[in-house]
């Protein structure tokens, strides 16, 4: 591994169950089927860094979509997290 990295987490905690959300959401939509007890170890390695590619690419137009319209845009629902509205931190 290298030596930057030695977890895999959120940055911000809070973010965790959306962007869990996410992956399953990004998973059905490009044909995997997600594992039912969140064990992804019985999922294929090309699998798995297709989701995360998919991920990093739909965070990244979003991105650029927000920079593009000014910055004022309220990110999606699965980004804010279970019960915060677009106006609450």
């Amino acid at each position: 591994m290298a030596r930057g990295q030695r977890t895999n987490r959120a940055l911000v905690r809070e973010a965790q169950k959306a962007l869990d959300s996410f992956k399953y959401q990004v998973a059905s939509q490009i044909g995997v089927n997600p594992p039912p007890d969140d064990y992804w170890g019985d999922i294929p390695a090309r699998q798995c860094g297709a989701v995360g590619g998919q991920m990093v690419r739909s965070m990244i137009q979003m991105a650029e979509q927000t920079l593009a319209q000014g910055g004022t845009q309220a990110p999606p629902a699965w980004a804010r997290g279970p019960g915060r509205s677009p106006g609450r931190p």
